[in-house]
């Protein structure tokens, strides 16, 4: 499978998901958008279904979603089974999810954070392995309901 990534948004984070389009893009990233495609007042949960669905289906590899918080975007796609959201507001944070919870999928909250900060915290998800090792059981555990 490609390295695609999935980005979602609602209105409150359609900027910043248009600029983490373009920076990644501009990486020669390969990127899928499933929306919102303005600025104009949304449902973020239409998105993050969305992109939850595309990460299931392993149409793409990772995903990124925004919303004002941050959190009821998380919340939609950790409805899930397999995705494994986290909400980061810092790089150490977005290091953490990927070493230690095999995250999928980043969610940021777009008015709380910069467009540096959010460019930071997206290199340290992206570029981060899952460690695997003793924390494999407890992912393993995370769909076990």
């Amino acid at each position: 499978m490609e390295d695609k990534i999935g980005l979602a948004s609602d209105h409150a984070g359609y900027e910043m998901k248009e600029y983490i389009r373009k920076l990644l893009e501009g990486k020669n990233r390969s990127v899928v958008d499933y929306g919102t495609y303005s600025a104009e007042s949304t449902n973020y949960a239409i998105y993050g279904h969305r992109l939850a669905k595309a990460v299931e289906q392993k149409e793409v590899r990772k995903g990124i979603a925004v919303c004002s918080t941050g959190n009821g975007i998380n919340m939609t796609v950790n409805k899930h089974k397999g995705i494994r959201a986290a909400l980061c507001w810092n790089e150490e944070i977005a290091r953490l999810a990927r070493a230690h919870n095999d995250a999928n999928i980043l969610t940021l909250p777009g008015r709380f954070i910069s467009f540096e900060l959010a460019e930071k915290i997206i290199t340290a998800f992206l570029d981060t392995p899952f460690e695997g090792g003793r924390h494999q059981c407890r992912v393993d555990a995370i769909d076990q309901i």
